[in-house]
């Protein structure tokens, strides 16, 4: 049996950068480059490289100085200090002016592993999709991430790309394209939904496989845009399945799930449950052993599934 490839995102984030030849597309770090991939930029084009060493909100002020020049900055460090140490600078100089800014936040949420809980941003999705102007794109593998790098170059306004340190399996086949705003539906199941951005996407994949074999047929849909939120494929899934369910490596309240129950609430009453990290700070840990004790691994999908499906067959 052929071993699945597994890339961090962090890692086709730092590779994809180093293919950007346009000039005005300029890379910062906050003394960090060698963990969030930055350094391969800055080894291959050290005129468009700025360290502005451990001061995240010189950073992004100087991000957004140059965006202002008709430069496009990719602002890069941890997910806990991209947008949590940075918020008042990233809503007030970046988001209200609607500035061409990117802000790259690494190793998100508790998949950050042994580095524990003051690392484990789980809070970021909710602080950056709570702000007007502000792009929210959270990739799934290799491909995703590099093919979305291209279209987050091209866009004109503020985005935050969230990207994790784990190694996950390539999902798509590099013909695959991808849009901001466009969810990408896996399976025609009907028993039911698994929505799932980033890292879970992966699980969720491995658990839809498992559950097909016990007879419970589902779809899985990556949505790796978290907003703009794609609205047509939240409702298409909510008419045509049954169980709905949301996986992600962030707090359920404000992340993902709580984005497509908003979609719900207004345009499709219907039930979803949410997995992920349920109010509380993380731990140290291995990711492996973290996503089983916070409930957002295959495992912990597949049993979810199997309880609920069998108790609507049996109502």
């Amino acid at each position: 049996m052929e071993e699945v490839k597994k890339i961090a995102t962090r890692e086709s984030f730092g590779k994809e950068l180093a293919n950007f030849k346009n000039e005005n597309i300029v890379v910062l770090d906050a003394d960090l480059d060698s963990s969030t991939k930055t350094e391969i930029f800055k080894e291959k084009y050290p005129n468009r490289f700025i360290e502005v060493g451990i001061a995240e909100a010189d950073m992004i002020g100087t991000a957004a100085g140059l965006a202002t020049c008709g430069k496009i900055p990719f602002a890069a460090t941890f997910a806990a200090f991209a947008t949590g140490r940075v918020y008042d600078q990233i809503r007030t100089s970046i988001a209200y002016p609607k500035l061409n800014v990117k802000i790259c936040g690494t190793h998100a949420g508790i998949t950050v592993g042994e580095d524990g809980a003051t690392h484990q941003m789980l809070e970021d999705i909710n602080l950056m999709r709570g702000l007007p102007n502000m792009v929210v794109i959270s990739p799934s593998d290799d491909v995703q991430t590099r093919k979305l790098m291209r279209k987050i170059a091209e866009y004109q306004g503020p985005v935050y790309l969230r990207l994790s340190r784990l190694k996950t399996p390539v999902i798509y086949e590099e013909d695959v394209q991808f849009e901001i705003g466009k969810a990408v539906q896996i399976g025609e199941g009907l028993d039911g939904t698994i929505f799932a951005t980033g890292v879970t996407v992966s699980q969720a994949l491995q658990a839809q496989e498992k559950l097909l074999e016990e007879g419970i047929d589902v779809r899985v849909v990556d949505v790796h845009t978290i907003k703009p939120i794609d609205e047509e494929i939240i409702i298409k899934c909510a008419k045509e399945t049954g169980i709905l369910v949301s996986v992600e490596d962030h707090n359920v309240i404000g992340g993902l799930g709580t984005t497509i129950a908003d979609v719900l609430t207004e345009k499709y009453p219907k039930k979803l449950i949410k997995m992920g990290n349920n109010d509380c700070f993380g731990m140290s840990g291995k990711p492996e052993e973290l996503m089983h004790h916070f409930g957002i691994d295959s495992e912990s999908i597949i049993k979810l599934f199997k309880q609920k499906f069998h108790t609507s067959v049996n109502l």
